[in-house]
């Protein structure tokens, strides 16, 4: 079997109307707060040389950099979306835990660190960058993790 038969998540994870409904609220909110509108955290570039199978592990290192480093440090922030999100997303997070690919992942790393070390080279305006694409973290996590199921 590959090694990344794990990375996958089930469609039902991504179709509670509720959960979907405060993902996007909150994005929302924090893109109004978002005053740098030429950097974007999750585009094209993110996926660049990365392989439609490897996407979805792209985007587990993706989402818990954004679980670690983003919605901790801004926890207080965007109620009441933050404590019903955060929790949503960590149990995605937990899911895809046994995710990993064989083979060369120097792709995947580089694009993951280039995202990071923007988020942190913006500082909190970063973070709240971060936050105002959780609706585009949302849809990428299905897009990739979901796949033919």
């Amino acid at each position: 079997l590959p090694v990344n038969t794990r990375c996958k998540l089930h469609v039902r994870n991504f179709q509670s109307p509720y959960i979907v409904n405060r993902t996007f609220m909150l994005a929302k909110e924090a893109s109004l707060a978002d005053q740098n509108t030429d950097v974007r955290l999750i585009g094209e570039k993110l996926f660049r040389g990365v392989s439609a199978k490897d996407q979805c592990y792209l985007m587990k290192q993706v989402l818990q950099f954004t679980l670690e480093d983003v919605l901790l440090p801004q926890s207080d922030r965007f109620q009441p979306y933050m404590w019903e999100v955060v929790p949503f997303l960590t149990k995605l997070s937990n899911k895809l835990s046994s995710c990993h690919i064989s083979g060369d992942d120097q792709n995947i790393q580089k694009n993951v660190r280039r995202l990071k070390e923007t988020v942190k080279k913006l500082g909190e305006s970063g973070e709240i960058k971060a936050i105002g694409e959780l609706d585009l973290l949302f849809m990428s996590l299905r897009n990739a993790c979901v796949g033919g199921s």
